[in-house]
Order: structure tokens, then C-alpha cells, then sequence
């Protein structure tokens, strides 16, 4: 009867741990999350990423296509999770904005977080001084306020 108890906890126990050895073996496993903005072509080298924490003031760099800018801009807004914009500012091409090709810009946004939700959205928003809509353009980018 001993022998049968001892046998059992024996068994329990091999059990447990290749249960809980296989889940720490899947949750070490690397996954890939993949993150697809619209327009997300028409910049590159942000300093920041989707879902990044920010505080104020926030100094953006990047790169984005020439036919974002006129005279050398393009518009940014800050928004909190209900749409309001908390702040905007004026992205200034570092470099020849005649171009098809990408041109360097910077922006600073200053803003007060916001008491309600931490969440909210950078838009940058392609200048189209002709108004036609077929010109218009935005890449938005969820962020989180620190």
C-alpha cells in the first residue's frame, strides 16, 4: 500500500513538471508582433514608435517623403483619446523638400498630459495647399502618455 501512495506522488509529480516546464518553454519562445500603419512608406527613422510612452515637451526627428511638405512643412497634432488635439506643431524639413526622396524634419510638441485616459494618437498631416482632396494625406501613430 506504501509502495502504490509513494508510486502515485512519483507520478503527480513527473506530471506537474512537465507541465509547468512546457509552459515556461512556450513563453520564452520569441513572438513577432507586426505593426501596419497606412502611409507608414512615407516616413522612416522616427524617433519614436507606436505605442511609446511620451512626455512633454516631445522633440520628434524623422524622415518623411517630400511630397509631405510645402515650403519646407507639414502639420503634426497631438490627440487625446477622445480626438481632442492637445497640441500641434509645424514639422520643418532640414534639408531640400523638392524632392521625391525622404527629407529629414523635426517638430516639438508641448502639451499637458491629459487627467482622463493614457492614450492618444500623433497625427502627421500631408500639406495640401490645393485643397483637393484626392491630395490628402495622414499617418497616425497610437502613443501613451507617461
Amino acid at each position: 500500500m506504501n509502495k502504490k501512495i509513494w508510486l502515485i506522488i512519483f507520478v503527480i509529480l513527473i506530471a506537474a513538471g512537465v507541465v509547468v516546464f512546457g509552459s515556461v518553454q512556450k513563453l520564452s519562445e520569441p513572438s513577432t508582433v507586426v505593426t501596419t500603419l497606412p502611409n507608414s512608406e512615407n516616413f522612416r527613422n522616427l524617433n519614436i514608435v507606436p505605442g511609446q510612452k511620451i512626455t512633454s515637451p516631445l522633440k520628434i526627428t524623422g524622415e518623411a517623403k517630400g511630397v509631405w511638405f510645402f515650403e519646407a512643412i507639414f502639420s503634426v497634432f497631438l490627440v487625446n483619446w477622445d480626438g481632442l488635439i492637445i497640441a500641434q506643431g509645424i514639422a520643418q524639413a532640414k534639408s531640400d523638400w523638392m524632392t521625391t526622396d525622404f527629407v529629414p524634419f523635426e517638430v516639438e510638441l508641448k502639451f499637458t498630459k491629459p487627467d482622463y485616459k493614457n492614450n492618444g494618437t500623433i497625427i502627421f498631416k500631408k500639406d495640401n495647399p490645393s485643397g483637393l482632396p484626392q491630395y490628402e494625406a495622414a499617418y497616425e501613430m497610437p502613443i501613451l502618455f507617461e
